[in-house]
């Protein structure tokens, strides 16, 4: 039953393997550029394994130690997983000793292959889904210790190679535009940012955003019914709001905690 589940897994997983081994080789490059080995690498994406937390921790590591202002980064970072696990409660309920795995394990990708695949007939689910969430995982820890290890063996100038992580959102948003059902999430995810961005300023806007964007959802929850009265998460078009936040953020995760301490970390 594993094996049918691993077989009918993996070809699933390819399209992630192809974006996070480049992801993962950005982050292990600019981890190695600060002076950390690959230990650090395969270490933080074993036990963070949070994609855009990885880059900004790479400048919370080299600053001086301050664990509110990295509490309230995280959280602002990550906030838009309130949308992923909300709609993942039902689905996980039934994973029994995997699901604290899967919660920790729920990125912006396996979550868009976890709602949108389907699992093929006469496969186990629970292990289907399961392998899905390590494949991932173990694409982003290789990407991650081939990018240190490059690093350290190869010298090149990694200017602009942070952007990677807000490419990956403007291409999760446009797949999950093309795929919801309705555009409403996406076109509120915008007009709050953009209110919130004029607002608050580039520097404070994202939580009052992550926070307007979940009170529309919430507000709206009715109108955002499926026709068979259904909610629509896990459609992806509620986390596309969120991407819009994730995006408008900056092109650098790492230029966005030096922005919060007055200067350039570059």
């Amino acid at each position: 039953m594993k094996k049918k589940a691993l077989r009918a897994a993996l070809p699933c997983t390819l399209p992630v393997l192809m974006g996070y081994i480049f992801l993962g080789i950005a982050f292990g490059v600019l981890l190695a550029e600060k002076g950390f080995s690959p230990l650090w690498a395969f270490f933080m994406s074993v036990f963070i394994y949070a994609g855009s937390m990885q880059f900004v921790a790479i400048s919370l590591l080299t600053a001086a130690f301050s664990p509110l202002s990295t509490f309230l980064m995280t959280i602002m970072v990550n906030a838009r997983h309130l949308f992923y696990g909300l709609s993942m409660l039902t689905p996980f309920e039934k994973m029994g000793k995997l699901k604290p795995y899967m919660v920790f394990s729920l990125t912006d990708e396996t979550y868009s292959l976890l709602c949108g695949i389907k699992v093929p007939e006469g496969v186990d689910k629970k292990w289907f889904f399961f392998f899905i969430s390590l494949f991932d995982q173990l694409y982003w820890i290789a990407g991650s210790c081939i990018g240190a290890m490059a690093g350290n063996l190869i010298p090149f100038d990694s200017t602009g190679i942070d952007f990677a992580m807000t490419a990956l959102f403007l291409v999760i948003f446009v797949e999950q535009w093309e795929s919801a059902s309705t555009h409403l999430p996406a076109l509120l995810g915008i007009g709050i940012t953009l209110v919130c961005l004029l607002v608050f300023g580039a520097d404070n806007f994202l939580l009052f955003s992550m926070a307007g964007i979940l009170a529309a959802l919430l507000l709206l929850k009715k109108q955002l019914a499926a026709p068979d009265g259904s909610d629509t998460a896990p459609d992806n078009s509620g986390s596309a709001a969120g991407d819009v936040t994730s995006m408008a953020h900056g092109s650098s995760p790492e230029a966005a905690v030096s922005d919060k301490k007055g200067g350039t970390d570059r």
